[in-house]
């Protein structure tokens, strides 16, 4: 999900009023969950679909706790992307328009 991160967060950047902050951080982790929940809902559905090779088309390996920790990563992934990634992001998109990073103006 990291790179899911950066680009809601560009999306986000570049057609919304929201700028960089503890609201826009949250906002962009919780889209990056969503997305990942929509993920696990088509594996429940095609596991529903598929019956007895659901096991087979979920990879589980057994692991009951699968979505959850398909969940947690992408959580995980989202926040160091945006920990790691997000002044890097910001001075690029500032070359690109020519116009100061968010917060140093």
């Amino acid at each position: 999900m990291k790179i899911t991160a950066i680009v809601v967060r560009e999306v986000l950047l570049r057609t919304s009023p929201l700028r960089p902050g503890k609201w826009f951080f949250f906002i962009v982790v919780c889209i990056c969950l969503a997305f990942s929940a929509v993920y696990e809902l088509a594996e429940w559905g095609a596991a529903v679909a598929l019956g007895e090779a659901a096991h087979q088309f979920l990879g589980t390996q057994g692991d009951p706790w699968d979505t959850q920790w398909d969940m947690f990563g992408c959580a995980c992934g989202a926040v160091g992307a945006l920990l790691t990634l997000a002044r890097a992001h910001d001075r690029g998109l500032a070359a690109l328009t020519g116009d100061p990073p968010p917060g140093r103006q």
